[in-house]
């Protein structure tokens, strides 16, 4: 049989594959459903013959584009790779494709970029965060698309969600701390504002602290951007008024890494003279010297139960509404008792 490239119909390539037109029709729609071999050979023949599916003709057909799309706050750092990666992955593996776009934590930007996303077709969404504007909750219901809160948990109960109490990440920071001896605080944090995350964190460092009659004053916890070198930054303005803090507590890896590079350009002896923890558990975080004390985020699990729970909806199952991830606090050579003081 001769077929011209690129002018190759499914029926032509469910012949030279040996299978029935259905079959190559779920190859190259919902190839997780056939057996490896007979995926092969359906995908080997497309190839043969050059044949492109028209993306339009099938999602008008089955009322699906298979495409996902996620927004997330920024593609500038590596905090959010690990899940977007096992995200797309596990979708990849259901015949899905995802689609990204940024907002830089600016809440016109974000209702832009989704409506973009929805515009395209996507059969559902992946947000992250719950802090997010009236007009863009209008917008996924008006669209009537499914969508899922990653990397927090809805306290409305309002929302599906896939993510970790991030009040308990700074509470269990805070409470370690104070328990090797610390009474001297201060914290680096990402900007709280439209950021539920680093404004939650930075609650449960204080509410832990206070529950222990230790106030966190304002003058003791730097906002800044997620950068090393802002977390460099903060700490020379922390260590400028007497007394210094003995611990600091930041919001990620990223902030923390900054401030131990600062403090050993500062002579700061670390942890003797200052203690200092991240969250995040990035793989730099290991190596460093000394290694980062900091709270391990599941990044790569949250990203595969939401892809789980997408797939779940789209195909009519009941799924959880709220999916909650343990967090857990790795101990490494940043942090120790303050010089002086006993652990308690």
């Amino acid at each position: 049989m001769s077929v011209d490239q690129g002018k190759a119909k499914l029926d032509d390539v469910a012949r030279v594959a040996g299978v029935s037109l259905a079959t190559a029709s779920r190859a190259l729609s919902t190839p997780h459903l056939l057996k490896p071999a007979t995926l092969s050979r359906v995908r080997d023949a497309a190839r043969l013959l050059g044949y492109m599916p028209h993306g339009a003709a099938r999602a008008l057909a089955s009322r699906r584009t298979h495409t996902i799309g996620a927004v997330i706050p920024t593609l500038d750092n590596a905090i959010f790779a690990g899940s977007t990666q096992a995200l797309q992955r596990e979708l990849g593996e259901h015949g899905y494709q995802l689609l990204l776009g940024s907002h830089e934590y600016d809440p016109e930007r974000e209702v832009q970029v989704t409506r973009a996303l929805l515009e395209r077709g996507v059969d559902g969404l992946v947000l992250v965060g719950t802090d997010h504007s009236p007009e863009l909750y209008q917008l996924l219901l008006g669209f009537r698309s499914p969508y899922v809160l990653t990397w927090s948990l809805d306290e409305s109960a309002h929302h599906y969600c896939v993510g970790f109490n991030n009040r308990e990440v700074g509470a269990r920071v805070a409470q370690y701390l104070y328990q090797l001896g610390h009474r001297e605080f201060a914290a680096i944090s990402g900007y709280s504002a439209h950021n539920d995350r680093a404004r939650d964190r930075i609650t449960g460092v204080r509410e832990a602290l206070l529950a222990r009659g230790i106030e966190l004053p304002p003058q003791r916890v730097v906002e800044t951007s997620f950068s090393v070198q802002s977390g460099r930054e903060a700490l020379a303005a922390l260590m400028q008024p007497a007394p210094h803090p003995s611990a600091v507590i930041c919001g990620n890896d990223i902030l923390a890494q900054g401030a131990l590079i600062e403090a050993h350009a500062l002579g700061i002896e670390i942890p003797r003279a200052l203690s200092i923890t991240g969250v995040d558990d990035m793989e730099l975080s290991t190596h460093l010297a000394p290694g980062l004390t900091t709270v391990r985020i599941p990044t790569v699990e949250i990203g595969r139960r939401t892809a789980q729970h997408m797939l779940a909806r789209l195909n009519g199952e009941e799924t959880e509404k709220r999916t909650e991830l343990a967090v857990e606090l790795i101990v490494r050579g940043s942090t120790a008792p303050p010089a002086g003081r006993a652990q308690q």
